[in-house]
């Protein structure tokens, strides 16, 4: 059994998506949250705003089949306003996304994605613009979210990040993960389930 999953750092290749407001119906439309588990729910990220950028001769980067691969995803002000749905974090987590760097978080989406282990920080507005234009299409680097120094790393260049302290230390030393923690000490977990009356037969 494995225990808590602490995320300290998240390496991978930038993803942006510029615009402020995108709320949570463009990440994942709502006709899509008649499901029973989140399983699948990534073949439909963006699906509305992917048809509309198609039918003009555009892309959207989740789209651009040169973004694959990518996990840390740069976005703007008020990413994951609207309705309350947990089924947008599990969309982007599921698609491939391990952290997601922006300016300002709605609350609900950023506790949501908490829950999920997918960090969400903010950075300051010329530090979106640089990662954004820098990441390219066709970039290859890797850009380092570092979690305990609550910095990103992007092309031999930082920049500070930030996060309100009581996430940063769930994530960073497992709390965030409920289940985990309870794997961790299943045997404490055992004993107290056979003094239930309820669970051991009565």
């Amino acid at each position: 059994m494995s225990g808590a999953r602490r995320i300290t750092r998240v390496e991978g290749r930038v993803i942006p998506l510029p615009g402020n407001d995108i709320d949570t119906d463009r990440i994942i439309p709502g006709r899509f949250l008649r499901v029973i588990t989140f399983e699948g729910l990534e073949q439909h990220a963006f699906e509305d705003d992917i048809a509309s950028l198609a039918a003009k001769g555009e892309t959207h980067p989740f789209a651009d089949p040169r973004y694959r691969g990518a996990s840390i995803l740069v976005v703007n002000r008020n990413f994951g306003c609207g309705s309350s749905r947990e089924h947008a974090p599990q969309a982007l987590q599921r698609w491939g996304i391990g952290a997601v760097v922006g300016e300002s978080f709605s609350e609900i989406f950023f506790g949501n994605s908490l829950a999920i282990g997918l960090p969400c920080v903010t950075a300051a507005p010329s530090t979106l613009e640089w990662l954004q234009a820098s990441a390219t299409p066709d970039n290859q680097h890797v850009a380092t979210l570092d979690l305990e120094a609550m910095t990103v790393t992007f092309e031999g260049r930082s920049a500070p990040v930030a996060m309100p302290r009581p996430a940063q230390e769930a994530l960073v030393t497992g709390a965030w993960d409920a289940t985990g923690l309870l794997l961790e000490d299943y045997d404490e977990v055992e004993a107290a389930a056979a003094r239930l009356p309820y669970v051991s037969g009565w």
